[in-house]
Order: C-alpha cells, then sequence, then structure tokens
C-alpha cells in the first residue's frame, strides 16, 4: 500500500529534476543554437559587414595589444583568430566579439617577464580550465557581487600602467626592455629619456590627437584604423627614421602554427597558480560586462553559464596556438553592433576575416608604425579610464571612493591579484555594513 501513495511524490521529484535540468541545460545551451534556427541571409549579410568592420579594428589593435604585452605581435592577431571564433561560437551572447584585450596587458607583461612565455601559456591554459569549472558551477551570478568601486579601481590603475608602458614606442625611443613593476618602469623611461626620436614622437602625438578628435566627429566610423595606417604609410613614405612591427620583431607568420601541449611540472602549476587565478578573474568579469553592455544595445538576454564555458574554451585553446588569454572585448562588441551584427555569425567572420588577413596580407601589417600602434593603445587607455567621470566618482561615499582608489594604487603600485582580492574583501565588508547584501546594478566602463 505504500508504494502507490509514495508513486506522486516520487514522480514530483522527478519533474522538478528534469526541470532543473532543463533549466541548466538552457543556461549553458550557445547562443547560436537559438539564433540559427530562423536564420536568413539577409541577417548573414548584416553579420558579414559588422565581421570584417571588426576585424579591420581589431588587427591594428590585437597587434599592439601583443607589443605591449612583451609578446610577438603575431600572438595578439592568433588570439582573435582562435579565441574570437570560440566564443562567438559557444558563448551565451548574441554579439559578443572576443580577443586580446587591454586589461590583461597588465597580467600578461608581468607573466612574460617572470616565466617566459612557457609560463604564459600554462597560466592560461590553467585559467581556461577554472573558468569551465566556474561556468557548469554557475558562478557567472557570483561575479556580479563583486564591488564596482573594484572594477573601477583597477580599471583605472590598468589604464594607466598600459599608458606609461607605452612612452617608449611613442616616443621612439630605444633602450633595454622596461621591467614589470611601474616605479622601475617610470626610472627606466627617464633613464632613456635621451633617445627620444622627435619624429616619431610627433607622430604617435599626432595619432593619439587625431583619433579623439575624429572619434567625436564621426564615432561611428572606425578612425583608429584610419589614422594609423595613414600614419604608418606617411612613416614609410617619408624619411623619418620611426620602426614598424616588422623591423623590430620580423616577419609576422602567414597562417597558424600547429597546436603544442607544453610540458609542466607539479612546481610549475603552483608558481603560476595566482596568475591563472587572476586570468580568469579578469577574463571572467570583462566578458560578462561585455555582455551587459551587449543586452543594453540590442534589448538581449545573455547567459552568464554558456558564456562562462565559452571562455573557458576559449582560454584553453589560444595558448596551444601561442595566443594570449582572451575575453569579451567592449569597444570591439560595440562596433559590432553599430555596424549591424545581430548574431555570432559576426563574431565568427570576424575571426576568419583575421585569418585571411593573416594567410594574404602579413607584410601590410608588418609594415604598421609603432609609433602609431602606441598612440592607439594609449587612447584605449584613456577610454577605459573614463575621465569624464571623475566629478561623478567624487560624490561617491567616502568608503566606496577609498575602495577605488585603494584598488587603483594596488594594480599601479603593487600586483593586480592583491588589488582586486583586497578592494573586494573591503568593498564586500563596507556593503554588509550598509545592511546591504545584493550585487550592485553594474556600470560598465567604456559604455
Amino acid at each position: 500500500m505504500s508504494r502507490p501513495a509514495a508513486l506522486p511524490a516520487i514522480l514530483c521529484d522527478a519533474d522538478v529534476g528534469l526541470a532543473s535540468a532543463a533549466g541548466y541545460s538552457e543556461r549553458v545551451k550557445p547562443e547560436i543554437l537559438t539564433t540559427i534556427i530562423d536564420y536568413t541571409p539577409r541577417a548573414f549579410a548584416a553579420d558579414a559587414v559588422a565581421g570584417v568592420t571588426v576585424a579591420l579594428v581589431a588587427l591594428p589593435l590585437s597587434i599592439a595589444i601583443a607589443i605591449a604585452s612583451g609578446v610577438p605581435p603575431a600572438a595578439g592577431i592568433v588570439t582573435a583568430i582562435v579565441a574570437g571564433f570560440l566564443i562567438s561560437a559557444l558563448g551565451g551572447s548574441r554579439v559578443q566579439i572576443g580577443g586580446p584585450t587591454g586589461a590583461f596587458i597588465v597580467v600578461v607583461y608581468g607573466i612574460v617577464h617572470d616565466h617566459g612565455q612557457q609560463g604564459l601559456i600554462v597560466a592560461t591554459l590553467m585559467a581556461g580550465i577554472i573558468l569551465l569549472l566556474a561556468g557548469l558551477v554557475g558562478a557567472g551570478r557570483l561575479i556580479r557581487h563583486v564591488p564596482e568601486p573594484v572594477i573601477e579601481g583597477f580599471t583605472i590603475g590598468i589604464a594607466l600602467v598600459i599608458a606609461v608602458s607605452q612612452i617608449k614606442d611613442l616616443a621612439g625611443m630605444s633602450g633595454p626592455p622596461l621591467p614589470a613593476d611601474f616605479i622601475p618602469k617610470v626610472a627606466g623611461l627617464w633613464a632613456m629619456r635621451d633617445t627620444i626620436n622627435p619624429a616619431a614622437l610627433a607622430l604617435g602625438v599626432g595619432c593619439v590627437a587625431a583619433i579623439l578628435i575624429l572619434r567625436r566627429i564621426a564615432p561611428r566610423v572606425p578612425w583608429a584604423v584610419v589614422v594609423v595606417a595613414l600614419a604608418s604609410l606617411a612613416a614609410m613614405a617619408l624619411p623619418l627614421s620611426i620602426l614598424t612591427v616588422e623591423a623590430r620583431y620580423g616577419a609576422l607568420p602567414q597562417g597558424l602554427a600547429i597546436p603544442t601541449m607544453p610540458h609542466v611540472d607539479p612546481g610549475q602549476l603552483i608558481a603560476l597558480l595566482p596568475a591563472a587565478l587572476t586570468i580568469a578573474f579578469l577574463a571572467g568579469i570583462e566578458s560578462l560586462l561585455s555582455a551587459i553592455v551587449a543586452d543594453r544595445m540590442i534589448g538581449g538576454s545573455y547567459r552568464p553559464g554558456a558564456e562562462l564555458l565559452a571562455q573557458g574554451a576559449a582560454n584553453i585553446a589560444s595558448p596551444l596556438f601561442g595566443g594570449l588569454p582572451a575575453t569579451g572585448a567592449i569597444a570591439r562588441t560595440a562596433t559590432n553592433v553599430g555596424a549591424g551584427g545581430r548574431t555570432p555569425v559576426a563574431g565568427m567572420i570576424h575571426a576568419v576575416v583575421m585569418l585571411v588577413a593573416l594567410i594574404v596580407a602579413a607584410p601590410l601589417a608588418g609594415a604598421l608604425a609603432l609609433p602609431a600602434l602606441a598612440g592607439l593603445l594609449i587612447v584605449t587607455a584613456w577610454v577605459m579610464s573614463e575621465p569624464h567621470r571623475w566629478p561623478e566618482r567624487l560624490r561617491l561615499p567616502k568608503a566606496d571612493l577609498a575602495v577605488l582608489g585603494l584598488t587603483a594604487a594596488l594594480t599601479v603600485f603593487a600586483d593586480l591579484t592583491i588589488a582586486i582580492a583586497t578592494g573586494t574583501i573591503i568593498g564586500l565588508a563596507v556593503r554588509l555594513a550598509r545592511g546591504k547584501s545584493e550585487p550592485p546594478n553594474w556600470h560598465v566602463p567604456g559604455a
């Protein structure tokens, strides 16, 4: 008699379990599987135009980010191709564009300085695995609890470090590689001040000014590409003695390398774990910020579980091809939307176009002038820092402003891992002291 009485409860539990499994499956389902159902030739045409537009923007920026990170220029392009394709194909956002971003420059430069490029590959692989696990356990919603002053603080700190790190190439200075730490880096720049190339400095500063001014006049035009290309042509046509990408780093490879698994030992894994955690955290934060931007622009609703799984897959695949850590790129995602991209196909086309450019036009990319690329990154740092928001920031409660300032200072003068951990702990304590446990409605840098 007891079995029939218990049967409805068992069936109810089974229904709950099936519903829960279905909900979980939906949260990690790639967005392309939804958008491809009613995909049309007209949608493909719009995605194709957007994909080509984003690729034109991403090509010089990817090279500049790689150079600033202390790795060969091709690593940036490889990241945009491999990781960019996977983030679009597997991600939870309709219009997310993935690839190398400025936020990673500080971290990558430090890892390469301390552990070499092989150490970077291992750390990125570890970060990819961490992101996969985070996606599987639904950690995307937990990341939203990071206090907004921490996000703003490390963004401002990273922007300052990026800008200072570009002064050497902007001014055409010659000398040994700059140290990873901020104060020794500034000291190194001061020591090589006598090597400034006036022509390179004029070209670089001119690029910064031109990009900032033209963006205000016609924001929809990809002025960064136009300005960098014209500046590079001017450097080639005039006897200015300005270094190009190829002159310093050699010819770019015309295609992707064969994926290779690095040799790993347990001691190296332990030493690189903090770096891997930082990469994973930054990739998770920036990808979700970028997805929020995309949702606001197209009225969509991204899937955080799928997004983190895609970030994990991208950060496992990218280093195997010699690429960098990757995440969703806010500016390129906004460019994609502005150009008409509405499905993940646009991001996949962007990656394919980048691959074609590497195969066909590698010599042209190698002719880009280093001061122009440095100017492009300084503009990127300026946009990241959002200087127009300082009046609003100064009106924050004193505790929030202190967390922002502390996080920024630790990012610049200490270590990004320490900055994020310290800022988050203090920021959460401040929030709890106010009796607030709900996550904030994030402001998105650059949105």
